[in-house]
């Protein structure tokens, strides 16, 4: 039995209509909080997050593309949510649940891109009180040419340490207002392979079995183990959607990660190196259940040829969430949708 060095943070259960601060009585009147200097606060400070991401990533050489809001298809893997349907002149189009598709190809054009994008996510209604589920939400989305999942780690590691190194440089004051005092985030961040993060959660009696993605559940309880943002990855075939690349070298493997933040703040960013080959995509397109005729301007590109890429989307609200020490994502958005509730 391997043993691991692990920090204990206590867990946090999921919000109810009982719990301070966070109740979904308050989601229904959240168009009322922008009033309240605690409300203004975090969103200045939002901005100042998009400000420190933007700062990376131009830093870096990419380019920052307007994203798409309605396209014939979307990522499919969204963990049991359903996507929001429009009749666009007669024809079914979704609204952008990710840009996954399109960031792929932009890539192979302009070889490093990034969009701050809008999604929209059907999410169950059980999920009304995780704390960490919103219907819309944007997230930056960045992919690479020429990188692999490896690389892809290292980018978002280097980003979040940025991010995190500028807000406490610069707002630590404004942060201790919100009760927030920020941890390390030092990279190179820890790295768990999907068995390590199975083991982990058995040895502290939250058994799951192998092949699936972990539930949100215990991605919150596996974070609040560790004092600083930590990957896991190497995720198995069956768990992921059709786009992420299967090792060559070990058949069933995946080449994608997470990166969750501590504190029992759960998931920040997913992400992959994607596959790029049309006979490998059609393939994974069947297995998962997929029809390839709704990818069909996606698999034109991929006939035609693309070079290899890897990214990954990391969640603005979550970000805001984290770094200021919000109880519930929804504090971290004006206007805030949430399953079932009836919200401006």
């Amino acid at each position: 039995m391997k043993t691991f060095s692990t920090h204990y943070v206590p867990w946090h259960p999921p919000m109810s209509e009982e719990t301070p601060g966070s109740s979904l009585e308050q989601l229904r009147s959240s168009y009322r909080l922008v009033r309240e200097p605690r409300m203004q606060r975090v969103l200045r400070l939002q901005a100042a997050l998009g400000g420190a991401i933007r700062e990376y990533l131009n830093g870096q050489g990419f380019v920052e593309l307007l994203p798409p809001i309605i396209g014939p298809a979307s990522d499919p893997g969204i963990r049991g949510a359903k996507q929001a349907v429009i009749d666009f002149y007669g024809k079914p189009y979704i609204v952008m649940s990710s840009a996954i598709l399109y960031k792929q190809m932009m890539a192979a054009a302009l070889g490093r891109v990034y969009f701050f994008s809008p999604n929209v996510r059907l999410e169950p209604l059980e999920t009304a009180t995780t704390r960490r589920h919103l219907v819309e939400f944007v997230q930056v989305d960045i992919e690479e040419a020429g990188a692999g999942y490896q690389d892809a780690m290292r980018r978002a590691e280097d980003l979040v340490s940025h991010v995190h190194d500028r807000m406490k440089e610069r707002f630590s004051g404004e942060l201790a207002a919100l009760g927030r005092s920020l941890n390390g985030a030092h990279a190179p961040f820890r790295r768990l392979r999907y068995e390590e993060a199975l083991e982990i959660l058995r040895d502290h009696g939250r058994p799951i079995p192998y092949g699936v993605e972990l539930p949100w559940e215990h991605e919150e309880y596996l974070s609040s183990l560790f004092p600083e943002p930590f990957f896991v990855y190497d995720y198995p075939r069956e768990s992921r959607g059709f786009y992420d690349r299967e090792d060559p070298d070990r058949p069933g493997i995946l080449r994608d990660f997470d990166l969750l933040y501590p504190e029992g703040f759960g998931e920040a960013i997913s992400g992959a190196e994607r596959q790029y080959e049309y006979d490998q995509v059609v393939r994974r397109l069947r297995e998962t259940g997929e029809d390839p005729g709704r990818y069909g301007w996606y698999l034109d590109m991929l006939r035609k040829g693309i070079p290899q890429s890897a990214g990954f989307g990391m969640g603005i609200e979550r970000l805001t969430r984290y770094i200021c020490g919000l109880k519930a994502v929804w504090e971290a958005r004006p206007y805030p949708k949430v399953a079932g509730v009836y919200s401006p």
